[in-house]
């Protein structure tokens, strides 16, 4: 299977101003590409990656001589023009709005290869086509790549690449595990384990505050406004990393060590309209939570199982199968008014999706123990 990484490149000042360049290129071409597509649309004409990339290959390219520089690979553009069609494809599908115009200092990226050859990396530096030999802060698999994307992110630069893998079969501890995802706890397993929520964002909320006040009281256009720009968006990186750092450490630990996993399909986008919740559920990343796990059940040879999202786990009694009419966000504790069961709100939740291991609820007779069924 194909698996990507991405980590941070060790650079010299000189080769920190040749990604940069790189970087310019890429954006130039893109936005040459989505300007001469507007006009010939406007025109009547109905254009295409191809023929803009065989247009300016042959008639812009020879004239722009800063293009051409030694130490510039020449594939970046291509690559440009590939993200171009694959924005304008997403637009006709309905999947994203129309493409905008790259900016200076706003995600900056390029791709480039080797003209058809293979890229060799491993160990904790990589030699780059036409760039040369660059560094990394930590070892790098012993692999081979055809390309390679370079990425600016609060002024740091990050290569990633993909490579294939060989599936990884584990031993499982634990046959169906089910978990219910939450705030207060972002996991919570039907073995009773459970896994806390940094909420990266809300104890870092208050520096982020005080970063984007100064950032704002800073001249437009000043050195110092550059400054306090790269450090506000270094702030937010480390938030990110953060909540990225605990996702994929649950991730890992459920897909090694757990044969069949129960998850709930959350209508994330639909939570996120609670102006009341929606920071605190934008904190948790569920959506890359699930993401994950789709990737790392393939990897360690184990079986994600997402269930209906209108199926009532919470409202469930694990013990008997009878069903609440309500049950408020306030109370996190589950009692079975025809069992009189008593049992963790999040808890409960979780062992229900244990039990739906095809995917659909199980049929259980109300007021029969599940316990007795067993």
């Amino acid at each position: 299977m194909l698996l990507s990484i991405k980590t941070k490149l060790k650079l010299t000042p000189a080769q920190k101003t040749i990604m940069a360049k790189h970087a310019g290129i890429a954006r130039f071409t893109y936005n040459w590409g989505l300007a001469t597509w507007k006009s010939l649309y406007q025109d009547g004409f109905k254009p295409n990656k191809f023929l803009l990339k065989k247009f300016f290959n042959n008639e812009v390219k020879t004239q722009l001589e800063w293009i051409k520089e030694k130490g510039i690979c020449q594939k970046i553009t291509q690559y440009a023009f590939d993200q171009l069609g694959d924005a304008f494809g997403r637009f006709f599908k309905g999947q994203g709005g129309y493409p905008k115009s790259k900016k200076k200092g706003i995600n900056d990226s390029f791709t480039i290869d080797a003209g058809g050859k293979t890229i060799s990396v491993g160990g904790v530096r990589v030699k780059l086509p036409t760039i040369g030999w660059v560094k990394t802060f930590e070892g790098l698999p012993h692999t081979t790549t055809t390309k390679l994307t370079i990425s600016r992110i609060a002024g740091d630069w990050y290569i990633a690449f993909a490579y294939e893998v060989e599936t990884e079969s584990t031993p499982k501890s634990v046959d169906v595990v089910g978990v219910d995802l939450g705030i207060k706890e972002l996991a919570t397993l039907s073995t009773g384990a459970k896994f806390p929520n940094p909420k990266a964002y809300k104890k870092n909320i208050q520096k982020l505050k005080r970063l984007s006040k100064a950032h704002s009281r800073k001249k437009k256009g000043s050195s110092n406004r550059c400054k306090s720009k790269i450090k506000l968006a270094k702030h937010h990186n480390r938030v990110a990393n953060i909540r990225k750092d605990s996702l994929h450490k649950v991730t890992h630990y459920l897909c090694k060590n757990h044969a069949v996993i129960v998850v709930e399909d959350l209508n994330v986008s639909g939570m996120m309209s609670n102006h009341k919740l929606a920071k605190s559920i934008a904190d948790c990343g569920f959506y890359e939570f699930k993401r994950q796990l789709e990737y790392k059940t393939k990897k360690f040879e184990s079986k994600l199982v997402v269930v209906d999202r209108w199926y009532p786990s919470s409202k469930t009694c694990s013990n008997c199968g009878c069903k609440k009419e309500t049950l408020t966000l306030k109370e996190r504790v589950f009692e079975c008014s025809e069992c009189g069961f008593v049992i963790d709100r999040d808890l409960n939740a979780a062992i229900n999706l244990s039990h739906c291991v095809g995917g659909v609820p199980p049929l259980v007779a109300c007021g029969v123990s599940r316990l007795a069924k067993a």
